[in-house]
């Protein structure tokens, strides 16, 4: 009898045994000393609840609305690239799995699936992730694309002028499997990694040669110019960016470190949280992602004033154990916690969830 996974950890740890160990490591693997990638579980951990009593819980909703869009829950997939190395169907078993439990998905730039295929299997949220490449008529094009394939949003991700330096992928020597395409980058992939002789480098080569390094908040102005859709701005960890995100025209921010791919010792994201909060004071969208593992994380995150959150690896765990199911599962096992969360806590719905819960 097959012992069951009841929670997302437990799934990271059965993805391991099956995935190559180049697969695991470039989907669990962080920056340098991977510090930022555990401190930003730990500081959701280290956040008390000062749960409230004799609140007739017995109803409740943990429905949101999110740019135009209702979630059943308060919960958006993140971007995350190469999802054909956990599960054949790719971005298209995540969609279909977002569909399913009423929730949203951000498709990345490096995805291994296209994204007309992507929308296609799924009416829900859609947005897509965005670089800004050296070429602007690259660009243009991808935000055309996703405009024309019903993608209701943009999210420019801020935090990768260059790569960061993933000791995991250098010891591995990870490279992306022949067999798998990148069809919405804009750029054939395949030509810059071909002439890479060290493989561990090639992916980084790719950025260098291809993402502008360059970019600055007038480059946001210039993207609101090519497209009518709003763009939130993923990777932002300190107000005052935020709040120059909204001054450029930003319909949100995400506050995100990357998943602690980039700058290792940054600030984990349960830390940077309220002060972004209140900088924005309610303009525009807020989002947060980096070590969400528990319900507790969520209804922590609303309190600190988030509108939803973004979960990443452990969406990669289920698929690598079990496809599309296996996304289901994992979101549906951290729904049943955000509820359990809400109830203990003596909330009913995400506007309930605020600051005075926290300790």
């Amino acid at each position: 009898m097959t012992t069951p996974l009841v929670n997302l950890q437990q799934y990271e740890a059965a993805a391991a045994e099956v995935l190559p160990r180049m697969v695991y490591d470039y989907y669990a693997g962080g920056a340098n000393d991977e510090i930022l990638l555990r401190a930003s579980r730990t500081a959701w951990d280290d956040i008390a609840v000062r749960y409230r009593v004799l609140r007739d819980v017995s109803a409740r909703s943990l429905g949101v609305n999110i740019g135009g869009h209702h979630l059943d829950w308060p919960v958006i997939v993140a971007p995350m690239a190469f999802q054909q190395m956990a599960t054949a169907d790719g971005e298209v078993a995540t969609a279909r799995a977002t569909a399913a439990m009423g929730c949203g998905m951000i498709l990345s730039t490096l995805s291994n699936r296209t994204i007309e295929d992507v929308r296609a299997a799924s009416n829900g949220l859609l947005w897509f992730q965005l670089y800004i490449y050296r070429d602007r008529e690259v660009t243009r094009a991808l935000v055309q694309r996703a405009e024309q394939a019903g993608c209701t949003g943009l999210v420019l991700t801020v935090d990768t002028p260059i790569l960061g330096r993933r000791e995991r992928d250098l010891l591995n020597g990870f490279h992306v499997p022949s067999q798998f395409e990148a069809p919405n980058l804009g750029v054939d992939m395949r030509s810059t990694l071909a002439s890479q002789q060290d493989t561990a480098s090639a992916l980084a080569t790719f950025i260098a040669h291809h993402w502008d390094s360059g970019i600055a908040w007038r480059d946001l102005e210039w993207l609101q110019s090519i497209t009518t859709l709003p763009i939130y701005v993923k990777g932002v960890v300190r107000d005052d960016d935020a709040l120059l995100a909204l001054e450029h025209g930003a319909a949100g921010v995400i506050v995100s470190n990357h998943g602690g791919r980039q700058l290792d010792t940054a600030l984990p994201t349960a830390r940077a949280l309220p002060a972004i909060a209140r900088t924005m004071n309610g303009r525009g969208l807020l989002l947060v992602d980096g070590g969400i593992r528990r319900g507790t994380d969520v209804l922590k995150a609303l309190a600190m004033g988030a509108n939803a959150v973004l979960l990443g690896r452990p969406v990669l765990w289920g698929l690598a154990t079990g496809g599309e199911q296996g996304a289901r599962t994992v979101l549906q096992l951290l729904r049943n916690e955000i509820d359990l969360a809400f109830a203990l806590a003596g909330v009913r719905t995400p506007a309930e969830a605020t600051a005075d819960l926290l300790a």
